[in-house]
Formats: C-alpha cells, structure tokens, sequence
C-alpha cells in the first residue's frame, strides 16, 4: 500500500495550459483560494508584494506545504517577497521562516523602500502568466487573471519598480527572532 510522505516528488506539471479566466474577488478568503490555486500553477517563479502577509494566509500549513513542493520542484525555482512591514513574518509566520530556512536559496524576501511605500496594492504575478491583484490593502476587492500574460505584463512591471526599491528584510542565516 502507497502512503503519502513529505518525500513524495511535486505533482508533475498538467499537459495543457489552464483554460484562460479572469475572476473578481470580493473577500479575503476568495483571495486565499485564489492564491493557493496560482501557487498550484507555478512553475518558474512566484513574486509577492503585500503590506504584511497577514491577511491571506501565508502561515497556513497547507499554503506553506504547496509553496515548498513548488519550490522542491525543477532547479531554479524562485519565491520573491517584498513587503511593507516584516514584523508578522518575523513575529507570527513561523512556517513562512522554518521554509525560509529549509529553501534559503530560493527565497528573498525583502522589505519595501522608501520611494515604494506609497504602494497600497497586493500583487501575486506567478510565471508572468497568471496574477492576484488586490487593488488596495485596506478593502477586500480583486482580480485574478489565469493565463493572461498581456494583463499581467504591466502588474509584473510595477512589481518590478517595487522590487527595485527593496532592503534587506529577512535572510535565512539570521531571521530577526
């Protein structure tokens, strides 16, 4: 009898691409699906740009087991974080740290600097094909885009200005505990 181990290899990648879609999003936890779907997507790279993390689940077990098997899977794999504030990771985000330390080679996670404060809009762009857009971090509202390249290019483009503002925020070696 086959049992499930933490061992196991990642699922391997679906023959075809997902159907294209794009859905609205009206709460939290519609976003919290959303992410763990994208996650599911991923083959190449995710990126994240949050204020916190705190609001979506990111310290959920099963979101943490998806990432790690997302990152376990072909070499090159990349978890991008950038965020406002890194006091949740930091302070009540201990499986975010424990895959931190386990996939250091493969996770940045940095803090916004000063010309980006101003952004209030979470992003998740996943292989520059499929993307979460909240549209301001105080109010539950997206849109999820699922292989739609041409609307996720401009969301990866202000995920990169962001990303080009970023400070060192956690590193595996010394995590700020």
């Amino acid at each position: 009898m086959a049992s499930s181990t933490s061992t196991d290899p990642p699922p391997a990648p679906p023959s075809e691409p997902p159907e294209p879609r794009l859905v609205e999003l009206a709460t939290l936890a519609q976003q919290s699906s959303a992410i763990d779907q994208l996650v599911a997507l991923a083959r190449h790279r995710i990126r994240v740009f949050d204020q916190d993390m705190s609001q979506t689940g990111w310290n959920q077990v099963s979101r943490i087991d998806r990432v790690a098997a997302f990152l376990r899977g072909t070499r090159g794999r990349r978890l991008d974080i950038i965020v406002h504030d890194t006091t949740y990771l930091e302070t009540a985000c201990p499986r975010m740290l424990n895959l931190l330390r386990a996939c250091g080679y493969a996770i940045t996670i940095y803090r916004t600097g000063a010309e980006a404060r101003h952004a209030t809009d979470p992003l998740l762009i996943v292989d520059d094909r499929h993307y979460l857009h909240r549209f301001h971090f105080e109010r539950p509202r997206a849109a999820m885009g699922i292989e739609q390249p041409e609307q996720t290019r401009p969301l990866a483009s202000r995920f990169d200005e962001i990303w080009a503002t970023g400070e060192p925020g956690i590193n595996a070696t010394v995590l700020g505990l």
